[in-house]
């Protein structure tokens, strides 16, 4: 079983991760009209962690031990994840 790449195929790519959040990111700062940020790596994370899961357990069929794998985190670390979303 060969291991999934880390990069998505080219012709699929329509816009690079990272310019997602860097787009999002300066239409966060662009929409705060005065107001200071706070814990902005927290709404971050959680903004993307959640999602992130579902994905990949989607892309496994459910299959933790496969989500543990395409993740790189170990099986407990994802049931945690998965609880704190409520996705278990």
């Amino acid at each position: 079983m060969s291991k999934p790449s880390t990069t998505a195929p080219k012709e699929r790519r329509k816009e690079p991760l990272c310019g997602c959040i860097r787009a999002s990111m300066e239409r966060y700062f662009h929409d705060l009209d005065g107001h200071n940020p706070t814990n902005i790596y927290h709404m971050v994370l959680k903004e993307v962690e959640k999602p992130l899961l579902e994905e990949v357990l989607r892309y496994t069929r459910g299959n933790q031990t496969k989500a543990a794998e395409v993740l790189g985190i170990n099986r407990s670390t994802l049931r945690k994840k998965l609880d704190l979303y409520g996705l278990s």
